[in-house]
């Protein structure tokens, strides 16, 4: 809608009912098309990508989560599973430590002690070897070439395959026989690493280092623990010893302290698992018993107790609750008594008034006759007699209903009915009136036919109830009725421009003798249970029956009904807050402005800028067509008064409103 243009009707060319963006009816959502053609943020299909791969990987695990969020025996378990688990691996882990270090550092001891007894027993060797008394010099000779391997052989030979003894030189362009020896197959290149090596020759001191010892025999490589020390050899010249310590007994026995370990904390955790699953069980079993009996108690089974047994503080929780539910039970059954008591007076009170009643409406019949014989003031006396006689008639006639629908004693006598046969014998019943008041009455939408399984009685009857408040309120101006039909359901909206209902009293306004203002006169001679009657047909019907509203704009009524009998509603076919109203007025004006800026074109000075007034009339009824894919929500809305408000030159007056957010029928009780 651009500025300047007229408002549109509900009905006219062009305009197509529920596609406004959002359940308010505000804005254009994510992803659609404005006005002004760009696409609003948030439409990316990057987006849309994330949220359809969150919602794939939330489908499967809705179930465990449910699960999760009622079940509270299963939180506590799975807690003091999850809790005693943490408790068992740190109380595993520290146990393994220690005994790790105590393992270790006892091999590390005796290693030490050994290495150090093999390292004196090398240096005596050296020292006293060349010196013996007695030998020749070609003996020496050869002692002193094999002389390592000797020693090598001598010192592992008292290991008994705990330990392992390399000598190497210290230069690697001596001789063969001077060469690499070790014992037991061991790799001496890969076995001893090369920092402890440099270490070795740079000091005379001991050292140790952490390494892996690999064989030639192609024997598995195993950790273990090598240390070494720089001596001397017969002729004076240095070399590296070694002794290398396997660490397997030491891992085999670290392997057995953890599998026991473990084995020990899974039956620890699985044990204390099954004692919260009893401890638990004891707590939450009779509040379970509670839940089902409560809900069983709101059913309607007051009969329900809880079974009681112990002197624990759950047995005094049931007795509370035992007692309870018999106090309910008392008050309901009283409260019960007295609404039985109330419809009975009511429906008898009705029913033995109809005697007198017709006695009177015959006596007043025959005064009515003859009142052209009477003075002025007794034949004035005698019209009032009548007028009032006829609103008692009717005020009894809606007091049985009511009794009936209290009592539920209404039946609904359904069958295929066309709506638009029944709106034109309403507005037909109508005519008079609204001729009285100045006012037209427009239907839209009856160019198809609206066909719906009702009760054409009571259909007819809460028409009636809409359009003749819709005239009596409307103040002479037009009263447009609109059908649709879409999806499941067929919907009928009567609107009006009138002055429409005070903040807050969409609320009340199918109330019981609720009037909008105590000080308006009846033209019509209502009994006050009009609508109260027509929600109660509606419901009937498994339909709505709600109301909208704006001060100063009018109100709007919109009966939704489904297509087949026990159908349950799911939207409705019209909007209950009519595309003329003064929000979407100024909604539209809003967006025309944005889409000028948009294409770069001067926006009109807001001073110049014709208002968009509720026209005091309709024009011609205009062919219209109803979209079916439009289903928006329904509900009460109260729109607040504007500070200055002029609509068309109307001065604002009391009004209430709703709109269409929630499709509740129950929050919808207002006019």
């Amino acid at each position: 809608m651009t500025a300047g243009s007229a408002a549109p009707k509900p009905g006219d060319p062009g305009v197509r009912t529920g596609r406004t963006a959002g359940p308010g009816r505000g804005g254009s959502r994510s992803g659609r098309l404005p006005r002004g053609g760009r696409l609003l943020q948030g439409g990316a299909p990057g987006g849309t990508v994330f949220r359809l791969f969150v919602r794939w990987v939330r489908r499967p695990l809705l179930p465990a989560v449910r699960l999760w969020r009622r079940n509270l025996q299963l939180r506590v378990v799975a807690g003091t599973l999850l809790m005693s688990l943490g408790v068992v691996l740190l109380l595993g882990i520290v146990v393994i430590g220690q005994v790790r270090n105590g393992l270790f550092d006892a091999k590390e001891k005796a290693a030490q002690s050994q290495a150090a007894g093999g390292f004196s027993a090398a240096q005596d060797r050296a020292a006293t070897t060349p010196s013996a008394p007695g030998q020749q010099e070609g003996v020496r000779a050869g002692a002193s070439v094999n002389w390592r391997s000797t020693l090598v052989e001598q010192l592992a030979s008292g290991g008994q395959s705990a330990f392992n003894v390399v000598a190497l030189s210290l230069d690697t362009s001596e001789a063969a026989s001077r060469g690499a020896r070790a014992s037991g197959e061991v790799d001496p290149t890969t076995s001893i690493p090369a920092e402890l090596r440099y270490s070795v020759a740079q000091g005379t001191d001991t050292f140790q280092q952490s390494t892996r010892i690999h064989y030639t025999s192609g024997k598995a490589s195993e950790r273990g623990l090598v240390i070494g020390k720089r001596l001397n050899d017969a002729e004076g010249k240095p070399y590296e010893l070694y002794y290398l310590f396997p660490l397997t007994q030491e891992e085999d026995s670290l392997t057995l302290v953890k599998g026991t370990l473990a084995t020990a904390g899974l039956f620890v955790v699985v044990l204390l698992g099954a004692i919260a699953w009893l401890m638990v069980r004891q707590v939450v079993t009779p509040v379970r018993m509670a839940a089902g009996i409560a809900e069983r108690l709101s059913a309607g089974r007051l009969q329900e107790r809880m079974k009681v047994t112990g002197e624990d503080d759950i047995a005094r929780l049931g007795e509370a609750f035992n007692k309870m539910a018999q106090s309910l039970q008392l008050k309901i059954q009283q409260l019960e008594e007295l609404s039985r008591m109330q419809r009975r007076f009511v429906s008898d009170v009705s029913h033995e008034l109809r005697t007198p009643l017709t006695t009177v409406r015959m006596a007043a019949d025959v005064i009515h006759e003859a009142r052209v014989d009477f003075d002025p003031i007794t034949a004035r006396s005698a019209e009032l007699l009548g007028d009032q006689l006829d609103r008692f008639e009717s005020l009894l006639s809606d007091l049985l209903e009511i009794s009936r629908f209290d009592a539920g004693a209404a039946a609904l006598e359904a069958e295929p009915i066309d709506l638009r046969q029944v709106v034109r014998r309403v507005i037909g019943g109508a005519e008079p009136l609204a001729e009285r008041k100045g006012t037209r009455i427009v239907v839209v939408g009856d160019q198809q036919p609206v066909v719906a399984e009702a009760d054409a009685r009571r259909v007819e009857r809460v028409l009636r109830n809409l359009v003749v408040n819709a005239v009596e309120h409307g103040e002479g101006r037009d009263v447009v009725v609109k059908l649709a039909a879409a999806g499941g359901a067929v919907a009928v909206a009567v609107r009006d421009y009138g002055v429409g209902l005070k903040p807050g009293e969409a609320t009340r306004v199918f109330n019981r003798f609720w009037r909008a203002d105590p000080a308006r006169a009846r033209t019509t001679g209502g009994t006050g249970l009009g609508l109260s009657i027509a929600v109660e047909d509606a419901r009937l019907h498994g339909g709505w029956l709600q109301a909208w509203g704006e001060p100063g704009g009018g109100s709007q009524f919109r009966l939704t009904l489904p297509r087949t009998a026990d159908e349950p509603l799911r939207g409705s076919p019209i909007p209950l807050e009519p595309e003329d109203s003064r929000r979407n007025r100024e909604q539209a004006a809003g967006r025309a402005q944005e889409g000028a800026r948009r294409v770069a074109v001067p926006a009109q000075p807001v001073g110049e800028r014709p208002s968009l007034p509720v026209p005091p009339r309709l024009p011609a009824p205009s062919r219209a067509t109803v979209d079916p894919t439009a289903l928006p929500g329904s509900g009460a809305r109260v729109v607040a008064r504007a500070a200055t408000e002029t609509d068309g030159g109307e001065a604002s007056t009391a009004g209430a409103g709703g709109n269409g957010n929630a499709e509740r029928e129950d929050g919808t009780r207002g006019r």
